[in-house]
């Protein structure tokens, strides 16, 4: 049997939680913006249904939904290039979701660790969406039959999954129809972590503000919180190597190798033994001219959400033109009369 081909395509999405972060550009946002000028079919999407899970403040969702749509713009997706859009608005996510909910297994998502750490001690007060939304993001990937997914390591498992109940649905009904997504795990600053805790990940919950560059910072603010980053009494090393025991100057590299698109080693022979009071002005300035027209042109977009909202509901139309189908024809595999191709 010959083996199915796919056609190449992107799929990722990002949950509307607000105070978009340094993290989420080097980690996220520019990746995607780099996959889409690569010529790929790309599909971006805010899973404001994903965020639902826990509880939302109706107002603030509609804000954080719009402002991560201006950031995905600001950072470099074009709208007429990519399909961007929000999940609620193609509710083939959720139809799917249903079918996959139906052949994934308890035990697989019992293992699932993201939900053992946003649950906690109150696992029987979680709701049933938190425990089942693997599925969710299962079909959020498959119901567009995505061949690759961008992914920060804390969410390797999910797609492990994916690739699970894509193979089991295949095998129960005896087809090649999904494909098996492979993931897309690369670069310096996969992980961005705290500028005040070289441990741990930058969070936008953290309570200290200056432990992150949120993307809406402006120039001043960007480079006072480098200059203020936690560092170690060290200069920094001559080579990469001297980096494994020190977070914090680990991280500030990584950081300058994401944003001036070089690697680790390229920044070191740059930087390699400067004390951080010469390196932090050279990341300062780096950071303000890559990031400062990013926060620049969020905030332009945002004093226009009927423009962010066009272009949502025009990108949710897009989506569902390629959903829709792939939908039906699970339909039709799985025996639902009715089920149109």
């Amino acid at each position: 049997m010959t083996e199915p081909v796919f056609t190449p395509r992107v799929f990722s999405g990002i949950q509307p939680s607000g105070n978009l972060t340094l993290g989420n550009y080097l980690g996220a946002l520019k990746r995607f913006a780099n996959s889409q000028n690569a010529g790929v079919e790309s599909i971006f999407c805010m899973v404001d249904l994903h965020a639902i899970t826990v509880w939302q403040e109706p107002g603030k969702l509609r804000r954080a939904t719009r402002e991560l749509a201006a950031g995905f713009i600001a950072s470099g997706i074009d709208p007429q290039k990519s399909i961007l859009f929000n999940q609620s608005q193609v509710p083939e996510h959720t139809q799917l979701a249903w079918v996959f909910n139906c052949v994934a297994r308890m035990g697989w998502m019992k293992r699932m660790t993201q939900f053992k750490d946003k649950a906690g001690k109150n696992a029987e007060q979680a709701s049933l969406g938190l425990f089942g939304y693997p599925a969710l993001m299962a079909a959020d990937i498959l119901v567009y039959h995505a061949t690759h997914v961008p992914v920060g390591e804390d969410q390797k498992q999910h797609l492990e999954l994916t690739r699970d109940i894509a193979i089991k649905f295949n095998n129960d009904y005896g087809v090649d129809f999904f494909p098996i997504t492979e993931p897309v795990i690369e670069g310096a600053a996969t992980r961005v972590m705290s500028l005040r805790d070289g441990t741990k990940k930058m969070s936008k919950s953290d309570p200290s503000d200056m432990s992150r560059i949120n993307l809406t910072d402006d120039s001043d603010t960007i480079a006072k919180k480098i200059r203020k980053a936690k560092t170690d009494p060290e200069p920094l090393p001559l080579d990469a190597t001297g980096l494994e025991n020190r977070p914090e100057a680990r991280n500030l590299v990584n950081i300058y190798a994401a944003l001036s698109d070089q690697s680790v080693d390229q920044v070191m022979r740059d930087a390699g033994g400067k004390s951080f009071s010469e390196f932090k002005p050279m990341l300062a300035d780096l950071a303000v001219d890559k990031l400062s027209p990013i926060s620049t042109e969020m905030g332009r977009l945002m004093q226009d959400v009927c423009e962010i909202d066009r272009i949502l509901a025009e990108g949710a139309e897009r989506a569902r033109a390629i959903a829709t189908p792939i939908l039906q024809k699970t339909y039709e595999i799985a025996g639902m009369v009715g089920a149109r191709v």
